[in-house]
């Protein structure tokens, strides 16, 4: 009785230990599992992400303030008004109103200084929006070029940012294209085209030629005739 009694406890404890063991191996699985899903989602979740950002973003382009978007707009209806045969009638009906009253003010420094004042406050403030507007029509002039450059096959692209060089490395760029557009032409020009200008200059020579000994020969003849 007593040993049956042992191997029933033994069985008992051996029963309570896989029980154990598999409750064990069952939570892991569990944690396993869960883990496995937290991981799918956010790897799920950065793919998505990286689907919705084709390629490269562009950088942001810094935004301009509101002072200088009003500035730009005033700079570019000021010019274009400025060069407007109305501003060019205003400009000269103020220059005749102040010659007729000359003699009224006795032609004195105060009258002449109303108009070197008030030109010169013009045009010391006409010169910054001119250079405004010209500065907003030169990107966008460069910006066309740059783009038919990169669409052009066998450009330079090299050339897309030549305004941005120094005076030296643009007077070489202006030689190397200069060099290269009279090797272009001397090798589309067909052969024997020296040949033919040669003949040509060669038969001109000839006519004047034989026309300065006609007319030598007249000379001669009418001398001899007065004699």
């Amino acid at each position: 009785m007593n040993s049956e009694d042992e191997d029933s406890q033994v069985m008992l404890m051996q029963n309570d230990v896989q029980t154990k063991k598999t409750g064990r191996q069952q939570s892991d699985k569990q944690s396993d599992k869960q883990s496995d899903k937290q991981s799918d989602k956010q790897s799920d979740k950065q793919s998505d992400k990286q689907s919705d950002k084709p390629g490269k973003q562009p950088q942001p382009v810094p935004k301009s303030s509101a002072f200088s978007k009003f500035f730009d707009h005033f700079a570019a209806r000021v010019t274009h008004w400025a060069g407007s045969p109305m501003a060019f009638g205003m400009a000269l009906c103020a220059v005749i109103v102040w010659a007729v009253t000359g003699p009224v003010f006795g032609y004195s420094e105060t009258w002449q200084l109303v108009i070197n004042t008030g030109t010169t406050i013009v045009t010391f403030l006409m010169v910054f929006l001119i250079q405004q507007s010209q500065n907003k029509d030169g990107r966008a002039l460069h910006l066309k070029l740059d783009e038919l450059l990169i669409a052009l096959k066998g450009a330079d692209e090299q050339l897309v940012d030549a305004e941005q060089l120094d005076e030296d490395k643009l007077l070489a760029l202006a030689a190397a294209c200069t060099a290269r557009a009279r090797a272009k032409a001397r090798s589309d020009r067909p052969k024997g085209t020296k040949s033919r200008r040669s003949k040509s200059v060669r038969g001109a020579k000839t006519t004047v030629r034989g026309s300065l000994r006609v007319r030598r020969g007249a000379l001669r003849a009418g001398k001899d005739a007065g004699h």
